[in-house]
């Protein structure tokens, strides 16, 4: 059955509480940014707890346990669309961070991870996977539901919109937007350090923010989460034929939306 949250009761609505809430990969990023930011750069904490301890996700077994246990404000992320998410947060201050990325990086980043991943069905190949993508045939339903739902939010003010592909460009400005989001005051030294302490190499070799730690259990032993950290690797990806389906897809169910919320090639 489908997860209900309607009595998430650790969400006290008069302590900001941030959100991470991301359709599309780029989770870890997100996350391991905020945590450099909330400790003014300074890289002990990623260096020492999990990632998936310091930003819990509210939708598992034991991010739940430890959102229950812990006191004050709290990052918490999620994948779940608008309609699962937890009643409490839309009478509460707390604050919501969602990062969109192009759906057709989503797509091959997801299948790597999926193809590696023990605990779901895995695809037997890209083509059945393009399949499941673009029927919604996903574990959180599909990208183009969940973007619809979330973006009812946008002209809130305790929600911030972000892209992957902002964040990979210009990655400072990104950084500045959350800080002021926030409401977090960094000093030129501190931004430096969350930069160079959040760019994808350092994450990727930080065996608390890189999921090594779950290989064997969760993983393949040979399943890579931080893969390659670009933008546009879809293109080695889709076929002409794919691409078309996919185009067409996407200015059905988007024509609605502001076009600058979608600021990919």
């Amino acid at each position: 059955g489908r997860p209900t949250f309607h009595h998430f009761s650790p969400l006290c609505p008069t302590l900001p509480q941030v959100f991470l809430q991301v359709q599309g990969q780029g989770t870890n990023w997100l996350i391991e940014t905020v945590c450099l930011i909330y400790s003014k750069g300074d890289p002990k904490w990623v260096q020492s707890e999990p990632i998936w301890d310091r930003s819990p996700w509210v939708e598992t077994k034991h991010g739940y346990e430890l959102l229950k246990e812990k006191e004050g404000p709290r990052l918490i992320s999620s994948h779940l669309p608008i309609q699962l998410f937890p009643k409490s947060f839309f009478k509460s201050k707390a604050k919501v961070i969602y990062l969109v990325r192009n759906p057709r990086d989503v797509f091959v980043s997801g299948y790597f991870f999926w193809k590696s991943a023990k605990f779901v069905k895995r695809p037997q190949s890209l083509e059945q996977y393009f399949e499941w993508f673009i029927q919604g045939n996903m574990p959180f339903g599909s990208w183009f539901d969940h973007i619809r739902g979330w973006m009812s939010m946008r002209d809130k003010e305790n929600f911030l919109v972000l892209s992957y592909e902002e964040m990979k460009w210009d990655t400072r400005s990104t950084v500045e937007k959350i800080c002021q989001f926030l409401g977090k005051k960094l000093e030129p030294e501190e931004l430096n350090s969350v930069l160079k302490n959040n760019s994808f190499q350092v994450m990727k070799e930080n065996n608390m923010s890189n999921f090594s730690l779950l290989k064997g259990q969760y993983l393949e032993e040979n399943g890579l989460l931080l893969r390659k950290g670009v933008t546009g690797d879809w293109k080695n990806y889709f076929t002409v034929a794919q691409a078309e389906i996919f185009d067409k897809l996407f200015q059905e169910k988007m024509a609605d939306l502001p076009q600058e919320l979608f600021a990919w090639e």
